[in-house]
């Protein structure tokens, strides 16, 4: 792992939050969440024993990353820890929100590896300051190799493969799988997962995600032209949403599935709109992440020994699951 075991005893530090990612925050990197302060920094305030700070690859005002930061929240408050969440979609800007948590001393980096080749000289530096980093949502073949303690989140390549097999079962066949993130490599390992197992055509469909008004219009054209799609899988419930409606603009019968959900995912599968969503977990991810870093600092644990990861899913959401799951989701916890 080669950060040195963490002291015994844990440094008091009543310092504020990063004040550089504020400056980055103004400059538009994310700091999306529901906190009832408002503070805008991102903070979320325990005891101040230990500061820690989430960087994720995530978009301004996309929910997922709401349900993710809402557990790492809930953790931070448990564990007495000062949290800072801070996002930048592209790899470069989500390198210099890493390097700015490294100079500013934090106790531990929790991170996701979308973009695995870009962290790999922030992490290498936080190394270096024996600064613990653990990895979630995206990088669970990378994050061994880019020396982190641990890694929390969904092995999507299998996770795919399991969507290719459910497909197979609705007695799919030609589906298409909905990349709105070129270049990630979850959303690339879940679609050739999908690929791997499905018995059928399966094709790739690349979109801009941060337009949805060219991907609702790249996906209608595309649904004209070949009728012959019976079946399209999205990688986030917004853009399964949009799925939905564009099949209906298309006069396509194309039925919509999707990776992660959202409270609307979830009642367009009770209605039948959606056949079903792949949750992650992302609030357990979140929460994980943050506690691990506690657990490091204060008694010297490595979740899954450094060895393996823990898999927060995938677990199947169909019209017969929904309403179990509905309460949670309606509350942002999953």
């Amino acid at each position: 792992m080669n950060t040195r075991p963490p002291s015994r005893r844990i440094p008091r530090r009543r310092t504020a939050v990063l004040a550089a990612a504020i400056g980055l925050l103004v400059a538009g990197c994310s700091s999306s969440g529901t906190d009832e302060g408002g503070d805008g920094a991102g903070a979320a305030r325990g005891s101040g024993d230990l500061r820690v700070a989430l960087v994720t690859h995530g978009s301004d005002g996309d929910e997922f990353w709401d349900r993710v930061r809402k557990g790492a929240e809930a953790a931070a408050a448990k564990d007495g820890i000062e949290l800072t969440y801070l996002s930048a979609p592209d790899g470069a800007g989500q390198a210099d929100l890493v390097r700015q948590a490294v100079r500013d001393g934090v106790d531990g980096i929790a991170l996701t590896l979308a973009k695995p080749q870009a962290m790999k000289g922030p992490v290498n530096e936080a190394r270096a300051a024996d600064i613990p980093v653990v990895g979630l949502n995206s990088g669970v073949d990378a994050w061994k190799k880019a020396g982190l303690l641990t890694f929390f989140g969904q092995d999507e390549s299998l996770a795919g493969r399991a969507v290719g097999e459910k497909l197979n079962q609705l007695k799919a066949g030609h589906t298409l799988c909905l990349v709105h993130e070129q270049g990630n490599v979850g959303l690339e390992a879940r679609c050739a997962g999908v690929k791997k197992t499905f018995r059928g055509r399966s094709e790739n469909l690349y979109v801009d995600g941060t337009d949805e008004q060219a991907v609702s219009g790249i996906l209608t054209a595309k649904l004209r032209q070949d009728p012959s799609v019976d079946h399209i899988v999205t990688n986030g419930a917004d853009f399964a949403l949009l799925a939905v409606d564009a099949a209906a603009e298309a006069d396509s019968k194309a039925e919509v599935a999707t990776f992660d959900l959202n409270e609307e995912l979830v009642d367009a599968v009770r209605g039948g709109n959606v056949r079903f969503a792949v949750d992650q977990q992302p609030y357990l991810q979140g929460y994980l992440a943050v506690d691990a870093l506690w657990l490091y600092r204060t008694n010297g644990n490595v979740s899954g020994g450094g060895a393996a990861p823990v898999l927060t899913g995938p677990a199947f959401v169909t019209k017969a699951e929904a309403d179990s799951v509905a309460g949670f989701a309606a509350a942002g916890t999953r």
